[in-house]
């Protein structure tokens, strides 16, 4: 258990430098170019880090951006530098992966609010020079497309060829599809909605308060405090995980079978295999992620809700667009399933947008877009393809 605490706190040092001075390029914005908030503040200065892959064609067309997930990062396909991981998508973005990096160029920020070099809670706020904590300002969805324009802008990429993303990556697809639909020739939001349900609300509100009820989170403040509310955070992560996979996925890998013992120890130890590998999700996690960032962007995707900028009417949301859709779900998937898919294809058709729709029949459940799954790759390949001819698009130099 020591061990494990030092390793800990090695690896928060390590996180903590990244949130400032990232191993990622990074744009800084000034007091001239502020980040207005849907709160109403403005958030200035701020910055964004983020990567690219392949190279940006002479008609700057071919540009394609990846949008990260609640637990995810600007690091989509290279090495990890907090935990020299590979890149959580490596399976869908690189040379000669569905989304081709000697075809496309790849943009992938790390989102406002976060804890890879973007902007967030364990910033330092230059107006007392301390971390923000808790006075960092709330922020949504649309204010992390917001920033994202601002991004493009800065590198002289004025439309996207396509934009993907999966959960919370998805949510941001569908903003951008609504905020610039003249920014956006195709749009893949994967096991996404258009909202949050309250069930979703719900694991998110208990997750927060794990991490709050730590005693070391003190009150937001555990960075200046020299603590890390490591184990709320772990057990939030263990709790939210459970709901990116299904009981099939979970039965199949783990059943009721023991972790390295033939016999029950009749105590709390961790008897279950999925016992062990829930524990090791929680400590992984908190090596590489911020306590803060995690109450900050669940309460993000909380407040997202497309519908309600629009009347309550979804299809308003996406009138008079001529960007072409993709939208993928899984069977598994109870925390985005397959309903609040079918839904947004409903609403695009009531707006008279192109939209095809996938339903991928697996037992991996919602994090199915991020694990080896044949039949997403070839409908992301192909609707790449196909709206590649559309627009008569030509590689990068690579």
């Amino acid at each position: 258990m020591a061990d494990a605490s030092l390793s800990i706190v090695r690896d928060a040092t390590g996180r903590s430098r990244e949130a400032e001075n990232p191993q990622s390029p990074l744009v800084r914005f000034g007091p001239e170019k502020p980040l207005r908030l849907d709160a109403g503040i403005d958030l200035t200065p701020f910055q964004i880090a983020y990567q690219t892959y392949g190279e940006l064609n002479a008609e700057r067309s071919n540009a394609v951006l990846i949008c990260h997930a609640l637990t995810g990062d600007q690091h989509v396909a290279n090495v990890h530098p907090v935990t020299g991981k590979p890149g959580w998508w490596e399976t869908m973005v690189g040379p000669g992966r569905p989304i081709d990096t000697q075809r496309y160029f790849v943009i992938s920020p790390n989102v406002v609010g976060a804890c890879m070099g973007t902007t967030g809670p364990s910033s330092i706020n230059p107006a007392t020079g301390e971390p923000w904590g808790l006075n960092f300002p709330v922020i949504t969805i649309r204010d992390m497309v917001r920033a994202q324009a601002m991004l493009l802008d800065h590198l002289g990429v004025p439309s996207l060829f396509a934009i993907a993303g999966g959960s919370m990556g998805g949510m941001q697809v569908l903003q951008w599809a609504a905020s610039y639909p003249e920014r956006v020739f195709a749009a893949l939001p994967i096991a996404a909605s258009t909202r949050h349900s309250a069930q979703n609300i719900a694991f998110h509100e208990v997750g927060r308060q794990a991490v709050m009820a730590d005693p070391d989170w003190r009150g937001g403040r555990y960075q200046l405090e020299g603590t890390n509310p490591h184990r709320g955070l772990a057990v939030a992560r263990m709790g939210a995980h459970i709901t990116y996979l299904s009981d099939a996925a979970l039965h199949r890998k783990f059943g009721r079978r023991l972790q390295d013992r033939s016999n029950p120890t009749f105590s709390f130890d961790a008897d279950f295999q999925v016992e062990n590998y829930l524990r090791h999700q929680g400590i992984s996690f908190v090596e590489r992620f911020d306590a803060n960032s995690y109450l900050y962007l669940t309460r993000a995707m909380d407040y997202f809700d497309l519908t309600a900028d629009y009347g309550g009417v979804l299809a308003q949301a996406f009138h008079g667009t001529r960007t072409r859709f993709c939208v993928v779900s899984f069977t598994s998937d109870w925390l985005f399933p397959t309903a609040e898919s079918r839904a947004i294809v409903h609403a695009l058709n009531a707006a008279s947008a192109p939209v095809s729709f996938a339903e991928i029949e697996t037992d991996k459940g919602h994090d199915a877009f991020l694990l080896e799954e044949p039949e997403l790759f070839a409908i992301v390949r192909g609707f790449l393809e196909g709206a590649g001819r559309l627009r008569g698009l030509k590689p990068g130099k690579s």
